[in-house]
């Protein structure tokens, strides 16, 4: 029981850690505001203040996911003297969801720059009074949504750490176009809001051996959390998301998109992913004029919930990264 030098948890006595140190110290410093978002829909945001604060980091969580899930991350950032903005995306966690879809399991967003104009309004509302340099710490579909961010607001940030970025989404042995044709045939027919028919509904706890996780303490973790927080259980998309995620691939990689970023953007590829494209990320540190790329071996898509020896010196080199801000 107890932290590494960075500020992580160890695996051994994890749960006690996280429990009994790391969650009440963040319930202690943390605020949550509500921001309002694209089209002045209600988004939980949390914001924690470091003591002599270097600098603020904006941590996005992935598809499915929420704030809660990157705890010990924020609990390393405010120890290594970050304040941090978390907040859950749209149709995630305590944030706003359609309220045309009654099954708290499915995903949906109608347009994908949703998740952008989000993160903007975090940024006019909450950011704007937090310390420079403002850095982004984002995971998979968060990735995708900070990469579309960039584009449009190259001057907002001045570092970007990417882990596993959905550039493109796995297509479940379906081509783009296929894929594409298939979700936009549902939507015309009314079904945009359904569930895929290769997502199944919330069924309780999920299988370590089948998930995005190879740190079993870590997984365990917040997997108790998700099993008794309904607003936890959404774990697949509607056909109009995932026409979403089809076509983010092609606004981030347009003519001229990636070179408009004027940051430095590390973005790191997971050795085992079967959740986003390696080669999309690849394309995208290529044209970033300040981009760099590197595989993470040992890791699954959730680079963060590896096993101690995996983890920390990753996140050694992401802090190392801010630093250098």
């Amino acid at each position: 029981m107890g932290f590494y030098s960075n500020g992580l948890v160890l695996s051994q006595g994890y749960a006690d850690t996280m429990n009994q140190q790391v969650l009440p110290f963040l319930r202690q410093r943390g605020k949550e505001i509500i921001v309002s978002g694209a089209e002045g829909k209600p988004i939980a945001a949390f914001r924690y203040d470091a003591e002599a604060p270097r600098g603020t980091v904006v941590v996005l969580h992935g598809f499915t996911e929420c704030a809660e899930k990157f705890s010990e991350l924020i609990y390393s950032l405010l120890q290594n003297q970050y304040s941090v903005l978390a907040y859950d995306q749209r149709g995630h966690g305590a944030s706003w969801r359609d309220p045309r879809i009654q099954d708290l399991s499915l995903t949906h967003v109608d347009r994908f720059d949703e998740y952008v104009e989000d993160l903007a309004a975090a940024v006019d509302q909450v950011l704007q009074s937090m310390p420079q340099p403002w850095l982004l710490f984002a995971h998979s579909m968060g990735g995708a949504v900070s990469c579309a961010f960039l584009e449009d607001h190259p001057g907002v940030f001045a570092r970007a750490a990417l882990c596993a970025p959905m550039i493109a989404p796995q297509r479940g042995g379906m081509s783009l176009a296929q894929g594409k044709a298939l979700c936009k045939g549902a939507k015309v027919m009314g079904q945009g809001r359904k569930r895929i028919p290769m997502s199944k509904p919330w069924a309780g706890p999920e299988e370590f051996e089948t998930s995005c996780a190879t740190g079993r303490e870590r997984f365990d973790w917040y997997d108790e959390i998700r099993v008794r927080t309904e607003k936890y259980h959404n774990n697949g998309p509607t056909f109009s998301w995932t026409l979403e995620a089809f076509s983010v691939t092609e606004r981030l990689l347009a003519p001229g998109a990636p070179e408009k970023v004027r940051v430095p953007v590390m973005i790191y590829t997971a050795e085992d992913d079967n959740q986003v494209i390696p080669e999309e990320q690849e394309k995208m540190a290529a044209r970033l004029p300040q981009g760099d790329r590197k595989v993470i071996y040992g890791a699954k898509h959730e680079i963060y919930r590896s096993p101690d020896e995996v983890l920390f010196p990753w996140w050694d080199e992401i802090l190392e990264f801010f630093q250098q801000a």
